[in-house]
């Protein structure tokens, strides 16, 4: 062990210290670990492995040797409970744990590998996920290329770097136990420093499911923790952070080296000369996936093993040293990229093509660092995130790579992560470039399950010379508040942009020419108590003819369009209704049906990025767009057009341009849930029934060529949100709906359903009766006069003699706002909301009388 113990800083400012030991001929705690500070308002300290290749850069022998002897234990542990280690299935957690899991299941030997995400995947159904309290980024999701393999019997491993209070494995265990009951679980850590109480809390629960847990680590022992010690933690963070004490965003050479007696400053870099960035094209085994994301399996480890020397000549000819004089070397992996790096680090150890060969990976965990030989975290690197992650951008941190002596860092990253955003003048390659003499950057493909059917994505060769930029979709909790798994939205987050302006003055902009609606937001509508039971009400008494006409769309799709569709939801209104079909085809056919939501701009077309995505993850044929309800029908010949416009330019297999709608008021298209026009609870309300996104936008200072459409995430409605809550109401009524569907279904199929545009002539019609002369101020059907009243300047609301309680919500909107509802006879809808048309050539006021245009 060092002479400085890498925990004593802490240990004298807070009184942190660790207690216990490991068992006769295991490592002490401080042989394991260090300490430094989190800036995590969660928990103070961090404890710093020395052996796990996250923080501290380490031999790759001696970090791949950890996690395999502890997979050898496992193995002796199931041997002698007279269990098949083949049985087993071996579970990490992200990002920390990824590579070390899959160690222990190279020493468990025949069990197959998953390690959880925070990085959801286009087309890859979740088939779990859990929390990690403490954590500064929480949900992990468990996205198995083979759904069955967290299916089985067998016992479940599940390997942590470090065991705190054991509520992520309860998290764990209680998640998938209720989905996939096991007899015996093994946890598995390199160091236990739960408390008596949390030992005693695993053991009880144990006791409750009536299944064995056992626990092995290296090392266990407790963390003493004096009282008030995350307020002195966050006071010190603060300090050192504010007077600059901390190594910053770009620490120098003046740090200290990682390892005793290494250089402070590289060889190669001593007579000054900049770090050139070399990219070396790896053969990577076809069909082995980059890590355990979705499963890595023992055929998976032997392809992997038997191309291991082969990848290690290529990286020793990239340093471009003769053999044994490559110089000390850093295989710096990617934040949950962690088994690929180490085996190629190891590997290059093992072949003797450098002096030195140490490992370590990029990060998302902010920690303080503090140039002292007692202090864990020596120095830090900051680089914006590279991967598009889902709950958007943010810093990333390379530590203790910043003055450690490396004559070069290899820099290693999936296809996914080899972005513009990687290559920037402020991304990694160019933070690394100081602090070696060389950066050579490898990349291993991004393993997609499903990549090989036709229409499926494929990833870009790893020698590929321009990174690719296309973002994966934004999901919740991150964005929205629908699960991950209910939609992936293919748009850019706005939220941190002013977008909302007052009704009155958008609709001036937009009337006189002067802007277009998609350019700026309308300020959220906040219901009254009033408004709010209208809406309970109407969902109460309408969830089950809602769920009837979701069950008939979804039906008519899976006969006549595709038994696999791929969902895209028009954002916002669509959005409810996709969801609500994926949840059907689960429920009645155990369908998981992807599904997404793109942006559609009247006069400006789908969004084209989106479609590129879409294309490049799916088969065109399976996809199927889909709405709430049609009035006039002008977004579905807008997506026509758009889809026509956009083969034209781009070849490749044709979208199916035929939209699908819950309600088609309108005889506007041929494959709908009902032709009524009747309320639809969702069309109520904004964002707050809507996953909290706002309507999307369209503006050219905001969204790039390369970008997605944006929008707005409204965390700060949470309180109000019932998104949820409609959607499960709506599908608690499928049973007792499904008979009805049915026959209905058979109907259909069976009827002429080519559309009339029936409310196209009645739009026209009305246009010119009451002096508008402009059919997009005219807006028909119970959903669109909902909105004029909430995102427009009403003029004036015609409604269905005798209509009833579908327009209550009407009626009061209507009276809060000062619009006259004025009832007509055979309208074809069961209202209509017109818009006032004050800025529009030839137009009337609302005195009837003409007024001149602005």
């Amino acid at each position: 062990m060092e002479a400085v113990w890498s925990g004593t800083w802490v240990e004298d400012r807070l009184g942190v210290r660790l207690e216990g030991a490991g068992a006769p001929g295991a490592p002490r705690l401080e042989e394991l670990l260090g300490l430094a500070l989190r800036r995590n308002p969660k928990r103070a300290h961090l404890l710093v492995s020395r052996v796990l290749g996250k923080h501290v850069p380490q031999s790759p022998r001696a970090v791949h040797a950890a996690g395999y002897g502890l997979g050898e234990r496992v193995r002796a542990l199931l041997d002698a409970a007279g269990e098949d280690p083949a049985s087993a299935v071996v579970l990490g957690y992200a990002e920390t744990a990824t590579g070390l899991g899959h160690c222990v299941a190279d020493g468990l030997g025949a069990a197959p590998y998953l390690h959880s995400t925070r990085r959801p995947v286009a087309g890859v159904e979740a088939a779990g996920g859990f929390e990690e309290s403490h954590s500064h980024a929480t949900s992990h999701l468990l996205l198995p290329e083979d759904p069955k393999l967290l299916a089985g019997s067998g016992p479940l491993v599940l390997v942590d770097d470090e065991f705190s209070t054991g509520n992520t494995v309860l998290n764990t265990i209680r998640d998938l136990h209720a989905r996939h009951p096991r007899t015996h679980y093994v946890v598995v850590a390199l160091v236990d420093m739960r408390s008596a109480a949390d030992r005693e809390r695993l053991s009880a629960f144990a006791e409750e499911i009536g299944a064995r847990v056992d626990l092995l680590a290296v090392a266990s022992g407790t963390v003493h923790l004096p009282e008030g010690v995350l307020a002195k933690g966050r006071a010190l963070v603060e300090e050192y952070e504010t007077a600059g004490s901390a190594s910053g965003s770009d620490a120098g050479d003046g740090a200290a080296a990682a390892a005793a007696g290494a250089p402070r400053v590289p060889a190669a870099r001593a007579a000054g000369g900049p770090a050139a960035v070399r990219r070396v094209a790896l053969d990577w085994p076809a069909g082995v996936p980059d890590g355990g994301r979705h499963g890595f399996t023992p055929a998976h480890r032997a392809r992997l093993e038997a191309a291991l020397p082969a990848l290690a000549r290529q990286l020793a000819d990239a340093l471009d040293e003769a053999p044994g004089r490559g110089g000390r070397v850093l295989v710096l992996g990617n934040e949950e990229l962690m088994y690929a790096p180490l085996r190629l680090a190891l590997a290059l150890e093992e072949s003797g093509a450098a002096a030195e060969v140490r490992f370590s990976t990029t990060t998302r965990s902010p920690v303080l660092a503090v140039d002292d030989p007692g202090y864990a975290i020596r120095t830090r690197l900051v680089f914006p995130a590279h991967d598009a992650p889902a709950d958007g951008p943010g810093d990333r941190y390379a530590y203790n790579v910043a003055g450690a002596g490396f004559d070069t860092v290899v820099a290693v990253v999936d296809t996914h992560g080899d972005t513009a955003e990687l290559h920037a003048p402020d991304g990694l390659l160019a933070r690394l470039a100081p602090h070696a003499g060389r950066v050579v950057l490898a990349v291993v493909p991004s393993y997609t399950p499903g990549a090989d059917r036709p229409g499926a994505r494929r990833d870009a060769s790893p020698d590929r010379q321009e990174p690719t930029t296309m973002p994966e979709p934004l999901r919740g909790p991150a964005f929205s508040s629908y699960a991950a798994e209910d939609v992936g939205w293919l748009l850019q987050d706005l939220s941190g942009v002013v977008l909302e302006a007052p009704t009155e003055e958008r609709e001036e902009a937009i009337q006189a020419g002067g802007a277009h609606y998609a350019e700026s937001l309308p300020v959220e509508y906040q219901p009254s108590e009033r408004y709010q039971e209208l809406y309970r009400s109407a969902l109460a008494a309408s969830a089950a003819r809602i769920a009837r006409a979701v069950g008939t769309v979804t039906e008519t799709v899976l006969a006549e369009r595709t038994p696999f569709p791929v969902l895209v939801s028009l954002a916002r209104a669509g959005t409810p209704v996709g969801v609500l079909m994926r949840r059907w085809a689960k429920a009645r056919h155990g369908l998981d049906l992807p599904h997404y939501a793109v942006s559609i701009v009247r006069g400006r077309g789908i969004d084209a990025n989106a479609l590129r995505w879409l294309a490049a993850h799916h088969d065109p044929a399976d996809v199927v767009f889909v709405d709430g309800w049609t009035g006039k029908g002008a977004i579905t010949r807008e997506l026509a057009a758009a889809l026509k416009a956009h083969q034209e330019q781009e070849g490749g297999p044709a979208f199916d341009p035929d939209i699908v709608v819950l309600a088609d008021p309108g005889s506007c298209v041929a494959t709908y849930g009902t032709r009524e026009d009747f309320l639809i609870p969702s069309a109520c309300l904004n964002s707050t029934v809507s996953g909290l996104i706002s309507r999307t936008v369209l503006r050219s200072d905001l969204v790039g060529p390369a970008d997605f459409h944006g929008a707005k995430f409204y965390r700060e409605l949470a309180g109000a949100d019932v998104s949820t809550d409609f959607v499960d109401t709506v599908a608690a009524c499928f049973d007792e709906v499904a008979d009805a569907v049915d026959a209905e279904v058979k109907e259909l199929l069976a009827a002429d359903r080519t559309p009339t545009w029936e409310g196209w002539a009645a739009v026209e019609r009305i246009s010119e009766e009451y002096g508008i002369h402009d059919v997009n101020l005219v807006k028909p059907g119970v959903g669109e006069t909902t909105r004029v009243l909430l995102r427009r300047v009403p003029w004036k609301i015609l409604a269905q003699r005798g209509a009833g309680a579908d327009l209550d919500h009407v009626r009061l909107l209507a009276e809060q706002r000062g619009v006259p509802v004025e009832e007509v006879d055979g309208l074809p809808y069961t209202c209509v909301g017109l818009i006032h048309p004050r800025f529009t050539r030839g137009a009337t006021g609302a005195d009837g009388k003409a007024v001149a245009s602005k």
